[in-house]
């Protein structure tokens, strides 16, 4: 059983993080988890479902979408809007993150310099390119019209020593400064009716020095929120409270903070905690294929859960719907024994009903989160 780790108001109650985000597409109640769309998809459900699970927001990819099936082709579908038949809010990572690790993990895959990213897809006819700068980044990220955009971010290894970690802070902070003038040069030249916003990625390893001087540097060129760049876990995988904390309090009340990857239910609760009020993972969609439901407790503790893990025989007969009082549309209508049932013949129904109520299961969450917040104030 899990529980939630502290009580009382939060740091971000206290020093007034804003209670909404802005945006072109519709207000996001704060705090807030957006899944991962990485592809223009939310794995194995529509746009559809995830507005009956009350999902306010999407994660893309713009490395990814590049790649596939190519930012011209989603901007003549109308952008990733259009694209997806989604339309409320979608943040665009900028995908530096995705293109770094397989870089520096393999070098066939590409290089890393001042510049930029450059990715060679071995497996593609004639080993083709993708050349990812700071400008070119924001580029596709227009073309999707992306909601809230990320600046292109040197992201090091967790395990990074001292001199890469100030190289890391030193090539973000570069990067930062180009994506924000060719975020202004976009939008002169676009006349589009609302602005997007733009977040700053913090980066600096495990190194109080570094995570404050990367961030008084973006600061000082004034981003529209900011992001937790890095591993969020320590080298045991247990959430870095430590370095999440000292981070959150280098940016001011009023902008907005974005736990990137940050995605366990009480680990976000945690992170709330510190002031923290945007979220993306893949864990809730990821466990859903892999057979782990999220269940709310009965009892009084609104943040008491636990998994259900329904490929154990024990629900073979199991009448009972996932979770108890759960008004998702698979707890409405199917049994834990169905979709057993579902696993067992690898029917594709399982992931969607799945992912459905693990999404539902992940937007009350957010939602008593809210409440909490409101009754603290």
């Amino acid at each position: 059983m899990n529980r939630r780790e502290a009580d009382g108001p939060t740091d971000a109650e206290k020093g007034g993080r804003p209670p909404r985000l802005v945006t072109a597409h519709g207000e996001v109640a704060l705090p807030a988890f957006f899944p991962d769309a990485t592809r223009g998809v939310v794995r194995a459900v529509g746009s559809d479902d995830l507005e009956r699970c009350g999902v306010q927001g999407v994660v893309v990819n713009a490395f990814h979408l590049a790649r596939s099936p190519g930012a011209g082709l989603i901007k003549s579908q109308g952008g990733i809007h259009a694209f997806m038949g989604w339309a409320r809010p979608v943040v665009a990572d900028s995908g530096g993150f995705q293109a770094m690790s397989m870089v520096r993990e393999n070098a066939r895959y590409g290089t890393v310099s001042d510049a930029g990213i450059t990715f060679t897809d071995p497996d593609a006819p004639r080993r083709k390119r993708l050349r990812l700068t700071p400008e070119k980044c924001i580029q596709i990220q227009f073309d999707l019209g992306a909601d809230v955009m990320m600046c292109l971010d040197d992201c090091p290894r967790p395990d990074a020593d001292e001199r890469q970690v100030a190289e890391s802070v030193r090539r973000t902070i570069a990067w930062a400064g180009r994506c924000r003038r060719e975020f202004e040069r976009q939008l002169a030249v676009r006349h589009l009716d609302r602005r997007p916003l733009l977040f700053g990625i913090i980066h600096g390893g495990r190194s109080p020095r570094w995570r404050s001087e990367c961030a008084s540097a973006l600061l000082e060129m004034g981003f529209d929120g900011y992001g937790f760049g890095g591993w969020p876990l320590d080298a045991e995988g247990r959430l870095d409270v430590e370095t999440l904390a000292y981070t959150a309090q280098l940016v001011p009340a009023d902008r907005p903070l974005f736990a990137l990857g940050v995605g366990g239910p009480d680990e976000i609760a945690r992170c709330v905690q510190m002031g923290y009020r945007l979220f993306d993972c893949v864990l809730p969609t990821r466990d859903a294929r892999h057979r782990r439901l999220y269940a709310f407790a009965a009892g009084d503790d609104p943040f008491a859960w636990s998994f259900i893990y329904i490929h154990d025989d024990r629900y073979r007969r199991d009448s009972r719907p996932i979770s108890e009082g759960c008004g998702c549309p698979c707890c409405r209508r199917y049994s834990r024994s169905y979709l057993h049932h579902l696993f067992r013949v690898q029917d594709g129904l399982a992931w969607r009903l799945a992912t459905v109520h693990n999404l539902y299961f992940y937007a009350t969450w957010m939602e008593r989160l809210r409440e909490r917040a409101t009754h603290s104030r």
